[in-house]
């Protein structure tokens, strides 16, 4: 049994980022207007999560994010940073769900809930390798 007793909720991870010109959205290619892309505001999102929880992982295991609810809502212009942080609210058996939300040095630009599934990395590959193959 995997033991996760480790994660509680409340357990908090940030990350940080200076938006620069490949984090805008014409660079990544979901919009037209060179402000932080939707996309990379959920990269640093994912980012503050793993930054709160992967570390207290049992050995050999990763978490996969797999449910992702985030509003994006307010712009941030290239040469502001953004902090993302990612509040643990909920341990459910293989499941961690995360209160999240990001900030440039202005104004709160995003928030929402994300969901990380804890995978044994060896069986993970494993399946995967197996998919490659064309197994089942």
């Amino acid at each position: 049994m995997l033991n996760l007793t480790a994660i509680r909720p409340g357990i908090t991870g940030r990350a940080d980022l200076t938006v620069a010109p490949e984090h805008t959205a014409p660079r990544v290619g979901s919009g037209r207007i060179a402000v932080l892309a939707t996309p990379v505001m959920i990269n640093l999102i994912e980012a503050a999560a793993l930054a709160a929880a992967e570390h207290l992982l049992p050995a050999g295991h990763q978490s996969l994010g797999i449910h992702l609810d985030v509003r994006h809502f307010a712009a941030t212009p290239v040469g502001l940073g953004v902090t993302a942080t990612a509040e643990v609210v909920a341990v459910e058996g293989r499941t961690i769900t995360f209160r999240v939300e990001a900030r440039d040095e202005r104004e709160a630009i995003g928030d929402g809930t994300h969901q990380r599934v804890v995978v044994n990395v060896a069986r993970f590959d494993d399946r995967v390798q197996r998919k490659l193959r064309g197994e089942q």
